[in-house]
């Protein structure tokens, strides 16, 4: 019977193996639930900070509501209220577009093709 003892305490049962088994698993779930969405949410916000245009209403982080009047680098001029109180803030410090100003609709122009100005023409060209 000792001897029995002796050698489950020399050859515990599980070890490292066993451990990385669980924890992988644990890091993959802790991965797909926490960091993942986190990262897609800091990569939204960071672009909707980056395409905020002059006219657009903002909201910052400490709740001041104001239209776009200046964007200089990273620093905003916001026009507060209807005395035109101006107010600069950093491009971080911005929570949300509230009224964005429209944006232009960018017209991809698409070259013809040889083959459409074949059949405009009816035929191919001749030299």
């Amino acid at each position: 019977m000792i001897q029995f003892l002796d050698s489950a305490a020399a050859n515990p049962t599980g070890g490292m193996g066993s451990m990385l088994i669980v924890m992988i698993p644990l890091f993959l779930i802790m991965y797909f639930f926490m960091i993942r969405p986190q990262k897609k949410q800091e990569r939204e916000t960071n672009e909707m900070r980056n395409s905020i245009m002059v006219g657009d209403e903002i909201c910052t982080i400490g709740g001041v509501i104001g239209r776009v009047s200046n964007i200089k680098d990273d620093i905003l001029t916001l026009e507060i209220n209807k005395d035109r109180t101006k107010m600069k803030v950093y491009r971080w410090a911005v929570r949300e577009v509230v009224n964005p100003m429209p944006r232009p609709e960018t017209k991809t122009e698409e070259k013809p093709s040889k083959k459409a100005k074949e059949e405009k023409n009816e035929g191919p060209e001749l030299k």
